[in-house]
Order: C-alpha cells, then sequence, then structure tokens
C-alpha cells in the first residue's frame, strides 16, 4: 500500500489532513515533519511515495527541503512526487515549486476531494 509523507508546521492543518487521509482505504501515512529540516532527516528512512509539503515554514522552508530531496532522490536515482502547498498563494508560487522539482501545488484550505485527485493521480504509475 503506498504511503505518504506529510511536512508542515501548522499543528490543526496535520491534524485534519491527517484524520481526511488515515479515512482513505488506498493508503497509509508514514510519517510527518513540522518543517523542512526535519522532513530531510525523516525523508530517507520513510522512503514515502508521496510527499505532501508546505511552503512556508520556519527552520527550512518547503522549497528548499524538496531542493534536498530531489538532490538525495538523484542520488539514489528515484524519485518522489512531492506536492506543494500554501495558505498564502501568491502569483508565481507554482512555478516556483515546479522549478525546485515539485509535480503538483494546492492551495489552503485543502479541499480533500482536490487533493485525493492529485495524490491519485501521481500514485497512478506506482500502482499500474
Amino acid at each position: 500500500m503506498p504511503n505518504i509523507f506529510l511536512v508542515d508546521d501548522n499543528q490543526l492543518m496535520r491534524q485534519q489532513a491527517l484524520r481526511f487521509l488515515e479515512q482513505q482505504d488506498s493508503f497509509t501515512i508514514s510519517g510527518e515533519a513540522v518543517n523542512g529540516k526535519e522532513a530531510i532527516s525523516k525523508f530517507p528512512d520513510l522512503l514515502p511515495d508521496i510527499t505532501i509539503m508546505d511552503f512556508e515554514m520556519p527552520e527550512m522552508n518547503g522549497l528548499e527541503a524538496t531542493a534536498a530531496i530531489r538532490a538525495w532522490d538523484h542520488a539514489r536515482y528515484a524519485h518522489t512526487p512531492i506536492i506543494a502547498m500554501t495558505a498564502h498563494a501568491m502569483a508565481g508560487d507554482r512555478e516556483k515549486a515546479m522549478e525546485v522539482g515539485c509535480e503538483d501545488y494546492d492551495t489552503k484550505p485543502v479541499e480533500i476531494s482536490r487533493l485525493l485527485g492529485k495524490i491519485a493521480a501521481l500514485l497512478a504509475p506506482k500502482m499500474a
């Protein structure tokens, strides 16, 4: 069963997302992190099938963490899909996310059906 790594500094957001995601029978939550620094330290042990990454976090933001994960993925000849999330959507944010290697981008508040569609689309090749 595919697993998801959730990275967000907002505890309420993480709890809501975890509650919705855990209700799904098609994947599991492999772990969570509260900032980019923690995310890149946990990532090698978790090896998630997909990561949901907040943009704005303390210590290391989601774009920096995504770039670090992409470097690690490159070194191990792998690729983990990453969905960037932000509460303060600005013009150009989607492009910034794509430039550092995110496969998709979404805004908060999270619309669960939209997020589930993005997850399903990114996991489809692994499920085939």
